[in-house]
């Protein structure tokens, strides 16, 4: 075997682990990025969110309600993980999933799943907080710059408050958001997370 062969699929694996793509959407995308495999992660990722998008309107009429107690027995969360067929919802990789979002929301408790499920009102004051002050501690700066600092600062809020743009608590440089997106690549399939509950004893 020579030197290139080992090399291209030890690319294609690293690929593979890092998206969840198919072999042949790897090597595709090796081949369009001539062998830069930082290239052809951008293009898999670029790919996966189009796909990812694609499916997320099909009906999700079948899951896993999981659920997880802390050790320390303070802590439990309910969650029902959704998809397309009861294969994938049977499926080790769909049942791990939905635990680790069950961890993640008793480790980080979220306020919401997505930004949409922001009341706009809600939004709309916590956007005007954070544009407020911006101007108090940056008094004299453009309008442009004050805007981009407070839009920064809402960001951060989502990232803690909005469930699906947490790190993940698997792999910190995913969110929740694309951890799903990596499953969704490999199934096929829609994935929601549909309801969860977080309880803590005396909260």
């Amino acid at each position: 075997m020579t030197q290139t062969a080992t090399s291209s699929i030890e690319d294609i694996k690293w690929l593979r682990d890092q998206t969840g793509a198919g072999i042949m959407e790897a090597k595709e995308a090796l081949g369009r990025a001539e062998g830069d495999r930082m290239k052809a992660l951008r293009l898999l990722e670029q790919t996966g969110k189009a796909q990812a998008q694609k499916k997320a309107g099909r009906e999700t009429a079948n899951g896993t309600v999981t659920s997880y107690v802390h050790h320390s027995a303070q802590i439990g969360v309910l969650l029902e993980l959704d998809c397309e067929t009861d294969f994938t919802a049977r499926s080790d990789q769909f049942k791990q999933l939905a635990r680790a979002i069950a961890m993640q929301i008793a480790a980080h408790p979220p306020r919401y799943t997505a930004e949409s499920d922001i009341p706009e009102q809600e939004r709309q004051e916590i956007v005007q907080t954070f544009t407020d002050e911006s101007r108090r501690s940056n008094e004299g700066k453009p309008e442009k710059v004050l805007e981009s600092i407070a839009a920064g600062q809402y960001r951060k809020w989502r990232e803690s408050n909005v469930l699906l743009e947490q790190a993940f608590v698997h792999d910190q440089a995913k969110t929740v958001e694309q951890a799903i997106h990596d499953l969704v690549l490999q199934v096929k399939e829609n994935i929601v997370v549909k309801r969860w509950a977080r309880f803590e004893v005396g909260g």
